[in-house]
C-alpha cells in the first residue's frame, strides 16, 4: 500500500521547496508531499500572503490529491530548510491536522513523518478528534 519510505517521502518534499519573496511575503519555503493509500504521490509548498489567506504546504500537496480525485492520505511530510542550510521535518500545525481529518474520515490513521526514523498517527497528534457523546 505505501511505497514510499520516510527518506523518499522528506525528498520529495525537500525537491519542491523553493523560497521565493514577494515585497516581505515568503513563498515556498515548506515543503510537502503525501503519498496516497492508491500508491500516488503529490506535493506542494507554503504560501504566505496577508490577512491569514496563505496556506501551508500540506494544503496544498492535498489540494493537488483532491483535485486528481483521491482523498486517502497514507503518509505524508513536510520540510523547511533553515538559513544555514539545516533541513527540517516539521510536524503538522493544528489547522493542517484538522484539514487532514476532514478531507477523510479514513484519513485519522495517515502516518505522519514527524524525522528519519520517526511518525506517528494522525490520531495520536489530534486526540479529541472523535464527535462527543451528548449531555444526560
Amino acid at each position: 500500500m505505501i511505497s514510499a519510505s520516510h527518506d523518499e517521502l522528506i525528498a520529495a518534499a525537500q525537491a519542491v521547496v523553493n523560497p521565493h519573496r514577494v515585497g516581505d511575503r515568503l513563498f515556498g519555503n515548506v515543503g510537502a508531499a503525501l503519498i496516497t493509500e492508491g500508491g500516488n504521490l503529490y506535493r506542494g509548498v507554503c504560501i504566505d500572503t496577508g490577512s491569514g489567506t496563505g496556506f501551508c504546504a500540506e494544503h496544498a500537496a492535498i489540494a493537488a490529491m483532491v483535485t486528481a480525485r483521491e482523498y486517502r492520505i497514507a503518509r505524508i511530510v513536510a520540510v523547511w530548510r533553515g538559513d544555514d542550510g539545516t533541513w527540517y521535518v516539521l510536524p503538522p500545525c493544528g489547522r493542517c491536522r484538522e484539514f487532514i481529518r476532514q478531507v477523510d474520515w479514513g484519513n485519522i490513521d495517515t502516518d505522519v513523518v514527524l524525522g528519519r526514523a520517526r511518525s506517528a498517527a494522525l490520531r495520536e497528534l489530534l486526540p479529541a478528534h472523535e464527535w462527543p457523546d451528548p449531555l444526560d
